[in-house]
């Protein structure tokens, strides 16, 4: 199998074309490939393939090899796969994903993609959609029991499912123990990303990702997005702020225009290369 190493502010995932070759069990191959000591190395596999309501369609498995709705690290490395590679020559693309279709504007130099906007489309913020087992509307800022001490949560979907916590200092945060029982509360039926975010001052968020099936990652940009959202709601941040990642920074609005949210941020090409699966 070809394929290509891409990461979007170290959230690294492999690359591969399949718009004309399919691969059968890509959830197993996801979990060979992921393997940083047997395989590549990295969170996950993309797969890159032909749409019949977009110019690409995105699939993507996590480490653990269950596959994820969106990812917006990703999604800015496919824009620059699908440009850098010929397959297309626009600057302008429309992305399938199980999250919907995303739109991304290319930024070009030296006809190679330095930069990908890319817009996120609403937030959903009913409970029942995100999902969350909650009578409430809306979860914002609500209590959460993980070994007997109540996190204030707020729940946003980007068309995958967030939790957002705010603690004083993520940096000494026990994220590797609260992380995966936030992963796995009863609250989420179908698990959730956890965030935990530091408000450094109304522009500028600094968060730590642990991700539903990879464990914590270097950057999110669903999360990220999601962040932005819930301290927008918890009146902490502005509508338009820098989300600091341990792998970088994203920059991340939330348009009253049209509620959009809109994602900037870089994408590279590691290394390309052949694996036998």
């Amino acid at each position: 199998m070809k394929f290509t190493k891409m990461q979007g502010l170290g959230n690294d995932y492999i690359y591969v074309d399949c718009t004309k070759n399919i691969i059968d069990n890509p959830s197993v191959v996801s979990k060979k490939v992921s393997d940083r000591h047997f395989g590549i190395g990295s969170d996950g596999l993309v797969l890159i393939m032909k749409s019949d309501i977009a110019d690409f369609r995105m699939r993507m498995f996590n480490s653990d090899g269950s596959e994820s709705e969106m990812c917006g690290n990703a999604i800015r490395c496919v824009g620059k796969y699908v440009f850098d590679n010929g397959l297309t020559d626009k600057k302008n693309l429309t992305i399938e994903t199980l999250a919907g279709i995303k739109v991304l504007d290319l930024k070009i130099e030296d006809n190679k993609v330095v930069q990908v906007r890319v817009d996120m489309g609403e937030p959903i913020l009913e409970s029942k959609q995100i999902p969350v087992d909650s009578e409430k509307d809306r979860f914002i800022s609500e209590s959460v029991e993980v070994d007997g001490y109540n996190y204030k949560v707020t729940a946003v979907s980007m068309g995958n499912p967030h939790a957002i916590t705010y603690v004083d200092d993520t940096a000494s945060f026990p994220l590797y123990e609260v992380g995966p029982k936030m992963e796995t509360h009863k609250l989420f039926p179908k698990k959730i990303n956890a965030e935990f975010v530091e408000v450094i001052d109304r522009t500028t968020l600094k968060m730590r990702v642990w991700e539903r099936g990879a464990g914590e990652t270097l950057a999110c940009g669903t999360g990220a997005s999601a962040v932005l959202v819930a301290s927008v709601l918890n009146g902490l941040s502005e509508r338009a702020a820098t989300i600091k990642l341990l792998g970088g920074d994203l920059i991340i609005e939330w348009s009253e225009k049209d509620n959009h949210v809109y994602m900037t941020g870089p994408a590279e090409k590691v290394f390309e290369g052949e694996i036998e699966i």
